[in-house]
């Protein structure tokens, strides 16, 4: 038996010279294109510092992160890995023949089975898979062209280059290969940052990646007593203890932005070139505090039949989105839907943007009285009785104190004079790209907030109030900022005093009290909303610098348990804008030009004597004037009245009424450019056909309502 072994050896030296010199080369890619066509099967997503923000899973076969340079490497990891897979790793040139020599012996005397690849030998199966093993013992033949691609490779690589690949492209366990993420995944810590301990156990675990925690326990100890290691048993078996239960847990190391991982990477995966991290304008510290605020509160509001929310929060002046909170994680029955994107009923929230539009439209200033009573109005289905939140009717009430307490009966008097219709095209101009119905779909229930809008879309559009009137489209990532695809939705002096009314605590304690989460130590402008049944609530407001916006809800649809507005998401708000101005507070906005203040009365004490903003050629004209009407307007014919004349109807049956709403001042109309008379008591006039510009001016011809009415058909001039 011993002699046929010693004729085995000089035989099987022959044989590998023969395979090395002899024969023709297999083709070796270069080690930088093997580098470089080596993908991770993790997107990350950076925030805008570069810091990881979440890994996103894009080849569920295997976990590998990106490619990690020798120098980066822990130096106790490499002389691990070379002690337990390759002792002679620097001594020869892809194959080691002693060691094939004694594997041979071993078997021929019947001893113990053991491989003789080498390092060499383990990136050669690595880069061709018809060389890997797959679970079945290699042939012969494999066995033969694993060892020339070996030979191969070393004649075209340099050491360090090899063992490069191999520490990038080895399993560690079970899916988890390449040194960076055995180190993320097992260890949770950076390659270089690998302790003597950790790296014993990755060493072992390559022989037998799926190996239970005794197994490589045992194999750790082993390779540590052949080294001289330093390393204690309990060091060894915390190590793998963590290893083995963390790489059983699976799913991402780092998860705190997945919905806005989602619409980033998503595109990315579908691509077929190397998947990069991607930078975005999150803010890493900002995004974790305002995850754990909504998981806090929420928490606490289980018992009220709250599982969802979502917040977003954005830089006025720039649109870059700092963070996109899209639900509550475990939390959350669906947690893959995203609550920024999904559209809800958005409640009292749209109100702001519809007095906007009275005021902007002249209308109405914040000092007109509007009536809080009972109110009927005829639609296609019916009657429609809105009424407010508390059930109960104030009476008078100016605009101010009606948009800052959310009073909903003077919203639907206030859609009433601007038209359904006007409102829907001026939220469509701020964004909300779900509204795709003609007004008499909304019909006066849009003034409640009856349609459904995204948080996104919300949030722009109260930023729109906080940049001046002017609407600008979000960012999430740096590459999306391009020529600014900015427009005006109000002047900058009819954002101011929505913006001032929204600020104003006072006017806004009638409904909330003056302490409440809506009012904070620094200048905030803030509107709640909450849906039919308690579905869903809202808080939405902007500093000079950030808007906040927070949904709380049920992605079910389920109504929530006596969860408003200003108990759900408010809190939650007030938070975060605490947290965004822990060190510079945001400080009141200019009033700007086309703004004039006027100290003012009202009748029978309505409400206290106060100094109030007012656009300019709107303000009252003498100081301290009593009101009892709102500003000057006109009341027939309708904005865009279609008027057909019947030539069979006498024409003195045909005329037109212009009428206005004067408050004792000496106003004048002018139609089509021309003084036709003292506005004071109604105008009659003939009608003619075509289209006509008719305004309500003051003495100096200064218009202070202006709209546009069509005639059409031929006048008749005969008498019946």
């Amino acid at each position: 038996m011993i002699r046929r072994t010693l004729l085995v050896i000089p035989f099987g030296a022959a044989a590998l010279l023969w395979l090395a010199f002899g024969t023709p080369r297999p083709s070796v890619p270069s080690f930088q294109a093997v580098r470089a066509a080596t993908r991770p099967s993790d997107a990350r997503l950076l925030d805008r510092n570069g810091e990881v923000l979440q890994e996103l899973r894009t080849d569920e076969s295997r976990r590998r992160l990106g490619w990690i340079r020798l120098a980066e490497i822990s130096p106790a990891l490499q002389v691990a890995v070379i002690a337990s897979e390759d002792r002679r790793y620097y001594r020869h040139g892809g194959v080691d023949g002693k060691a094939l020599g004694t594997v041979a012996v071993r078997r021929i005397m019947g001893g113990p089975r053991r491989g003789a690849s080498t390092i060499s030998m383990q990136v050669a199966a690595l880069l061709r898979a018809d060389l890997g093993h797959n679970g079945a013992p290699r042939g012969l033949g494999q066995k033969w062209r694993q060892m020339r691609l070996a030979w191969a490779i070393e004649a075209r690589w340099s050491k360090a280059e090899i063992l490069e690949a191999y520490l990038n492209l080895a399993t560690f366990r079970g899916e988890v290969q390449g040194v960076a993420a055995a180190a993320s995944v097992l260890f949770g810590k950076a390659p270089h940052g690998i302790t003597e301990a950790e790296a014993t156990v990755l060493a072992a675990l390559l022989r037998s990646p799926n190996a239970g925690p005794a197994a490589v326990t045992r194999r750790a100890w082993a390779l540590r007593e052949a080294q001289g290691g330093r390393a204690s048993r309990e060091e060894i078996a915390a190590a793998v203890a963590r290893a083995v239960e963390v790489a059983s847990a699976g799913g991402p190391r780092v998860a705190f932005a997945p919905h806005a991982a989602r619409r980033l990477l998503r595109p990315m995966v579908a691509s077929s070139a190397p998947m990069p991290s991607v930078r975005s304008t999150l803010d890493s510290a900002t995004q974790r505090f305002a995850a754990e605020t909504l998981r806090r509160h929420l928490l606490a509001a289980q018992e009220r039949h709250v599982q969802d929310g979502a917040v977003l929060v954005v830089e006025n002046a720039t649109g870059d989105v700092l963070v996109y909170v899209g639900g509550s994680g475990d939390l959350s029955g669906a947690p893959h839907v995203d609550g920024i994107r999904a559209r809800r009923q958005a409640g009292s929230a749209l109100k702001p943007f519809l007095y906007g539009l009275a005021l902007e439209q002249r209308l109405l200033t914040p000092a007109s009285l509007l009536e809080d009573t009972p109110l009927d109005l005829s639609v296609s289905g019916g009657l429609y009785r809105p009424h407010n939140y508390d059930e109960q009717f104030t009476g008078l009430v100016t605009v101010r104190t009606a948009l800052a307490g959310s009073l909903n009966i003077p919203a639907v008097r206030t859609l009433d004079l601007v038209g359904v219709e006007t409102f829907v095209q001026q939220l469509r101009r701020l964004g909300f790209e779900g509204l795709t119905e003609s007004g008499d779909y909304y019909g006066p229930s849009l003034a409640l907030g009856s349609a459904d809008v995204s948080l996104w879309e919300l949030v722009n559009a109260y930023r729109t109030l906080g940049n001046g009137g002017v609407w600008g489209p979000l960012h999430l990532a740096p590459g999306e900022r391009q020529a600014p695809a900015r427009r005006p939705v109000y002047s900058q002096a009819t954002a101011f005093l929505v913006s001032n009314i929204l600020a104003d605590r006072e006017s806004r304690s009638a409904t909330f009290g003056l302490e409440n989460p809506l009012a904070t130590r620094f200048w905030t402008a803030v509107k709640t909303g909450t849906s039919k049944e308690m579905r869903d609530n809202w808080c939405v407001g902007y500093s000079r610098r950030y808007t906040v916006g927070v949904w709380v809800g049920n992605f079910s649809g389920e109504p929530m348990q006596d969860v408003s507005g200003v108990t759900g998401a408010a809190p939650v708000w007030l938070e975060i804008m605490a947290w965004l101005h822990r060190v510079t507070p945001s400080l009141p906005p200019k009033p700007p030009a086309g703004v004039i203040p006027r100290t003012i009365a009202f009748p029978r004490e309505l409400e206290p004597k106060r100094v109030e903003w007012f656009l300019e050629g709107t303000e009252p004209w003498t100081a301290n004037q009593v009101l009892a009407t709102g500003h000057p307007r006109i009341v027939a014919p309708a904005r865009g009245t279609v008027i057909a004349l019947d030539p069979d109807i006498p024409a003195s049956r045909q005329r037109i009424v212009f009428e206005a709403q004067v408050a004792g001042a000496p106003l004048r109309w002018i139609l089509d450019g021309a003084d036709i008379g003292p506005a004071a008591e109604p105008l009659i006039w003939d009608p003619h056909p075509g289209r006509h510009i008719l305004s309500l001016a003051d003495g100096a011809e200064r218009p202070l309502d202006t709209l546009t009415f069509e005639v059409r058909g031929v006048a008749s001039t005969a008498e019946n």
